[in-house]
């Protein structure tokens, strides 16, 4: 969880500023991602299909739900 004073920071921020900082943290995590056996580099990135696919999932659902709840208006 963010302090409320990042939050704060980043709402400050242009888009620009953001995609900035947003390509930097990639850029140094890039290599943590990569290092070691090939078969853990394969699971590292198997965990991160799994953790984007149930938070689409998730996504999905509330979009379902709303989508119900607005066709008995």
């Amino acid at each position: 969880m963010l302090s409320p004073e990042t939050v704060e920071a980043c709402r400050r921020m242009t888009p620009s500023e953001r995609l900035r900082l947003t390509l930097q943290m990639i850029d140094e995590a890039t290599p943590y991602l990569l290092a070691g056996p090939p078969e853990v580099v394969r699971r590292r990135f198997e965990r991160l299909r799994q953790e984007k696919d149930d938070r689409n999932g998730l996504m999905l659902t509330a979009l379902a739900r709303l989508r119900d709840k607005l066709g008995r208006l």
